[in-house]
C-alpha cells in the first residue's frame, strides 16, 4: 500500500499529532491572517501557545484551553522599539497599547546597568533593556565630580531611580573634556563594567554633551569594535558633517553602528545621508538607521541643543517651540522662562517630505523614540506604530503592510542578535519563538492623538500579548500583570 497525505494527514503537518496528544495549547489564536517577515508566511493560521513559547502554527484547527477568535486580524510579532526612552509601567501601558512588546532605551543608556535591570525585574509589563550610557560614564570618571558622584552612586543603591538627560552630574559634565590619560582607561572601565552587566551595547547621544571631542568619540569606537558591542548614537549635530563623523568612525574601526532618529538628525540633509547610510551598508560597513513618523521632535529645554546659536542650527525660531505641559508655543520671553526652570519641549522642525522618505526607505527601521511618561507628551511615544500602519501603509501606501511589519519586528531582532542572542527567538512568528504576539486590525489600526492632546492610545490594536501574557485583550489594557523580562547582552549572559 501506497503512503499518501490522504490516507495519513498528519503528514502534511509534521510534529502536528504528536504536538495535540500532549494535550489543549494554552492559547489558540484562531483563523487570523498570520504573518511572518522571517519566513514570508501570510495566510490564515491557528496559532498554539504553551507557556512563554509559540509552540504550533498550523492551517488545521487546534484546541487550547483559551481560545481566540481572531478572524480578519492580522497576527503578528510583537513589535521591537529600540528607542524608548519611556521606561516605567505608566509608558508602557501606552506603548502596549500600540502593538509594542520589547521597549529598550538604546540612544542613551543607562548608568548603573545591574541596578536599574534588578530595578525592573518581575515588575515590568513589557521586555527591556538598556545600554551602558557613555555621557555618564564620563562623568563617572571626572576627578572634579568625585564627591557627586559617590552622592549619585549611593542613592541608586538605596533604590533611587536616576535618569541620564536631566541628571545635575551629567549637566555639570556636559561641557568639560577628558584630557588626561588615565580618564580614558578608566572610562573604558566603566563601559567594560556596564556590558558585563547586561547592556546591549554603548548609548552615546554626544549632541547631549558638546565637551567630548572627536579623539574622545573615535576612542569609544574603537573600544566598541574591540569588543565586538554596537553603538547607538545620537549624532553630534544635525546635518552631513555630524553624520560623517559616525560613519568615519565605523569605518576606520570596524565597529558596528545604529544611527537613532535619522529623520530628525538630518532634516533638510535626509536625502543625502541615506544615499550616505545606503552606501556605506552596500560596502559592508554594519551601519543601521531608524525613524519615527511626525514630524516634531522632543527634548529638554536646558540640553545643549537649546545653547546660544540654536535657531541658526535647528532652522527655526521660538513660535515652532511648543511646551509640553501646556501646549503653549513660546516667545523669547517664554523660552528664557522655562530654560531656567527646565521641562520639556515639542519641537516643529521637520517637513511631511522627509517623513515620506524615511518611511519609503527599506533599511530604515521604525523606532518611537518616546518621552517618558507625561499626559501632555509628545504622541510618538504611544502611537507610533498604529500610525505607520494606519497613515503610512493604509493610506499613503508608503510601505507594503509586511514591509512596514519587517522593519519594525524582524529588523529590529536583527540589530541585536550578535549582541543579545535571545532576540533571535523575537521579531518571529514561528514555533520556537517566544510569545511576544501583536494582534490588530488592518483596517482600523491608527494613530488618534495630536501635538495639543497629548497622549492617547492607538485604535485598532485588539490583542497583545508578552511571553505568552495578554497585556491588551479586546482592545483594552489588562489589569495586574507583569510578564516583562529583561533582555540581556551577551557579556551580562556570561557571568
Amino acid at each position: 500500500m501506497t503512503l499518501t497525505a490522504r490516507a495519513f494527514p498528519f503528514l502534511l503537518v509534521p510534529g502536528l499529532v504528536l504536538a495535540q496528544a500532549a494535550g489543549p495549547y494554552d492559547i489558540v489564536l484562531g483563523g487570523g491572517r498570520v504573518m511572518d517577515p522571517a519566513s514570508g508566511l501570510e495566510a490564515v493560521r491557528y496559532v498554539g501557545l504553551r507557556g512563554d513559547k509559540i509552540a504550533a502554527v498550523s492551517e488545521l484547527p487546534l484546541e487550547g484551553k483559551t481560545f481566540v477568535d481572531v478572524g480578519g486580524l492580522v497576527v503578528a510579532p510583537g513589535f521591537i522599539d529600540l528607542h524608548a526612552h519611556g521606561q516605567s509601567n505608566q509608558a508602557n501601558q501606552y506603548q502596549a497599547r500600540d502593538g509594542v512588546t520589547t521597549a529598550l532605551e538604546l540612544e542613551g543608556g543607562v548608568a548603573f546597568v545591574e541596578t536599574w535591570i534588578r530595578q525592573r525585574q518581575n515588575q515590568a509589563l513589557l521586555n527591556y533593556g538598556a545600554t551602558v550610557a557613555h555621557g555618564a560614564a564620563r562623568a563617572l570618571v571626572m576627578k572634579e565630580l568625585a564627591a557627586e558622584v559617590a552622592a549619585r552612586k549611593a542613592a541608586v543603591e538605596k533604590g533611587i531611580r536616576v535618569g541620564v538627560s536631566g541628571d545635575a552630574v551629567l549637566l555639570k559634565a556636559r561641557y568639560k573634556e577628558l584630557t588626561h590619560p588615565e580618564e580614558f582607561t578608566q572610562l573604558a572601565a566603566e563601559l567594560e563594567k556596564g556590558l558585563r552587566e547586561g547592556a546591549l551595547g554603548i548609548g552615546m547621544p554626544h549632541q547631549y554633551y558638546p565637551g567630548a571631542t572627536r579623539t574622545e568619540i573615535f576612542r569609544v569606537f574603537q573600544m566598541a569594535a574591540r569588543w565586538k558591542v554596537p553603538i547607538f548614537t545620537h549624532v553630534r549635530s544635525m546635518g552631513i558633517d555630524a553624520m560623517q563623523e559616525v560613519l568615519a568612525n565605523a569605518a576606520a574601526t570596524g565597529a558596528s553602528l545604529h544611527i537613532v532618529h535619522v529623520n530628525s538628525s538630518s532634516r533638510a540633509a535626509l536625502p543625502e545621508v541615506l544615499e550616505m547610510i545606503g552606501s556605506a551598508r552596500s560596502r559592508g560597513l554594519d551601519v543601521t538607521t531608524e525613524a519615527y513618523p511626525y514630524t516634531a521632535g522632543s527634548t529638554s529645554i536646558q540640553s545643549a541643543i537649546f545653547d546660544e546659536g540654536w535657531q541658526q542650527r535647528l532652522g527655526g525660531s521660538y513660535s515652532d517651540l511648543q511646551w509640553q505641559d501646556t501646549g503653549e508655543r513660546l516667545t523669547q520671553e517664554t523660552f528664557e522662562k522655562y530654560r531656567k526652570t527646565g521641562g520639556v519641549l515639542i519641537i516643529h522642525m521637520m517637513k511631511p517630505e522627509w517623513i515620506d522618505l524615511a518611511m519609503s526607505t527599506p533599511f530604515v527601521m521604525i523606532a518611537s523614540d518616546g518621552m517618558p511618561y507625561a499626559p501632555g507628551a509628545h504622541p510618538r511615544g504611544a502611537e507610533t506604530f498604529s500610525r505607520v500602519l494606519g497613515r503610512y501603509v493604509r493610506e499613503r501606501k508608503a510601505l507594503t503592510l509586511m514591509e512596514a511589519l519587517r522593519r519594525m519586528t524582524l529588523m529590529p531582532a536583527g540589530r541585536l542578535e550578535p549582541i543579545a542572542p535571545q532576540m533571535k527567538n523575537k521579531g518571529r512568528l514561528q514555533a520556537g519563538a517566544d510569545a511576544d504576539i501583536t494582534v490588530f486590525d488592518p483596517e482600523a489600526v491608527i494613530d488618534t492623538a495630536t501635538f495639543e492632546t497629548g497622549l492617547r492610545f492607538s485604535k485598532g490594536i485588539q490583542h497583545v500579548l508578552v511571553n505568552g501574557v495578554f497585556v491588551v485583550r479586546n482592545g483594552d489594557s489588562v489589569p495586574g500583570v507583569l510578564p516583562g523580562r529583561a533582555v540581556m547582552g551577551r557579556y551580562g549572559q556570561a557571568q
